[in-house]
């Protein structure tokens, strides 16, 4: 079976290293484009990238992968894909809208590994929001695409209860790993045209929002689980963090580190702006009493 891949993300590698343990490589990969970054401003490939070229490492010439990563996808480009002649695309955690024409050109169309119950929690943040909001009988899904966001008809689904709330990033790579399995275990189904796809309730559908930086803001006076799962979901990015007086100026402080026991909130790591990461009992005595 040729598919090609379109992801941009860790979640998108943690999708291709499961996919792959399960016997199915892409034949190419579609991200985006090598962005400038750190001091000098050097072009540098994101994670999916730099991931086909380790792979591409350790295969022989016949079974390289390709890699494409245009800046738009014009016409061009879907002509420059019709000649791969995948027999369907998948996408994971790629980060831009498909047109029409890209989703419709192979003959098994394009599928979608969503890590939510779709059609709860669509949109940009669908991980986040289940550890905000404590929803822990969740799961992932593969759809069919069509031209609205994570509006198409489901093809499978598949429960994940999750009994204590792990960092972002553990979260990430289960939902990813399950995805993938599940992806694994109908796309010959699929292919064959045994799998009858499910129309949404459209009814049901809730979104969710892109993350900011100021949603990281805590009230350590406020709900400690609340707090604490806060703390877990944005653990990669923006980090939680609470501000403090610091000589008349307000300073972040990072949470780097917490748990949740007893019905109280622990915290054990933090960054204070502009420092190193501490215990929070250095922290306390260092900072907060000098303060």
């Amino acid at each position: 079976m040729n598919f090609i891949f379109f992801g941009s993300s860790q979640f998108s590698i943690y999708v291709l290293d499961e996919l792959a343990l399960l016997g199915f490589t892409p034949t190419a990969i579609v991200t985006t484009p090598d962005k400038p970054r750190g001091r000098k401003l050097i072009l540098t490939p994101n994670v999916v990238k730099s991931w086909v070229i380790q792979q591409n490492h350790v295969r022989p010439i016949q079974q390289k992968i390709k890699v494409y990563d245009p800046a738009k996808i014009d016409p061009a480009f879907i002509e420059t894909l019709k000649n791969d002649s995948a027999d369907v695309f998948i996408v994971a955690s790629y980060g831009k809208i498909l047109p029409k024409m890209l989703i419709e050109l192979p003959p098994h169309k394009t599928l979608n590994i969503h890590p939510s119950l779709l059609p709860q929690y669509r949109g940009a943040s669908p991980l986040q929001a289940a550890i905000l909001n404590d929803t822990k009988s969740t799961g992932v899904t593969i759809m069919r695409i069509d031209e609205e966001m994570d509006h198409g008809p489901i093809v499978a689904q598949k429960d994940v209860v999750v009994t204590e709330w792990p960092s972002y990033e553990s979260f990430e790579e289960m939902m990813a790993r399950e995805g993938a399995k599940l992806l694994a275990s109908i796309l010959p189904e699929w292919v064959a045209h045994k799998i009858l796809e499910k129309e949404q309730d459209h009814a049901q559908a809730t979104y969710t929002k892109k993350t900011k930086k100021e949603d990281g803001l805590i009230d350590l006076s406020g709900d400690p689980y609340a707090n604490f799962r806060k703390i877990q979901a944005y653990h990669q990015w923006p980090q939680a963090y609470f501000l403090i007086d610091k000589d008349g100026v307000p300073m972040r402080v990072k949470i780097t580190e917490a748990s949740f026991t007893n019905g109280t909130l622990v915290i054990e790591k933090v960054i204070p702006e502009g420092g190193k990461e501490m215990s929070y009992k250095d922290f306390q005595s260092g900072y907060l009493n000098k303060k």
